[in-house]
């Protein structure tokens, strides 16, 4: 799975011209728009894993890639509040309660921690199936979601796309410096995001391009 992830987005005839253009999305990412087009382009890449699919997605039909973005940054957002809206609450609390002692700031930065986990567990399963499935049901469909994680091949998936990223988003940090970096980073983006999509696919036990019956929103 890792080797095939890695060598993912050198698939295609237009391999080279699909990096570069999502190498310059990301500094024009600070222009908003661009940050949904490269989502967008990230589900392409989910749907593509899922189906089995060896070539990687082109930046084709822009409108398309923005308006599936906006969906992704949408559940995304959903997702972020299972962390902020508790850390809040306790920051709150501690605040005109506790009269902020050192306790209460540990238990606010442990229950930050154990919530980010769970949701960086979690949410891009959300999203794997959001982009499979094309609807918003789908993002929130916890049974199947639970189904996908909980197993052995998601669990491997996800780690292997952890360590992918954090290797490739610290080494491609340091070249961005010279540009390069842009390169690195959307490569391995597009490698974390075929692992994630494999990884449940398997844990569902589906069939390549099969999916569950869910109505597209």
């Amino acid at each position: 799975m890792l080797s095939d992830a890695l060598s993912f987005p050198r698939s295609g005839d237009d391999w080279l011209p699909t990096l570069v253009i999502g190498a310059l999305l990301i500094p024009l990412s600070v222009l908003v728009i661009p940050a949904f087009i490269l989502q967008g382009y990230f589900a392409r890449v989910i749907r593509a894993a899922a189906t089995n699919d060896s070539t990687a997605p082109s930046f084709t039909d822009w409108g398309d890639l923005l308006v599936t973005g906006l969906k992704m940054a949408v559940i995304g957002f959903a997702y972020s509040l299972v962390i902020n809206v508790p850390s809040l609450g306790l920051q709150l609390l501690i605040a005109f309660g506790a009269n902020g002692s050192g306790t209460g700031a540990l238990l606010v930065l442990l229950v930050t921690l154990v919530l980010s986990l769970v949701v960086g567990f979690f949410a891009p399963a959300a999203l794997v199936n959001f982009a499979i499935e094309d609807s918003f049901g789908a993002a929130f469909d916890f049974g199947t979601i639970w189904s996908g994680v909980a197993t052995s091949e998601y669990v491997v998936a996800w780690l292997l796309a952890m360590v992918v990223g954090v290797v490739g988003f610290l080494v491609g940090g340091v070249l961005s410096i010279v540009l390069v970096g842009f390169l690195v980073l959307f490569y391995v983006q597009i490698a974390t995001y075929y692992l994630l999509a494999r990884g449940f696919v398997k844990g569902l036990g589906r069939t390549p391009g099969e999916s569950a019956t869910t109505t597209t929103l």
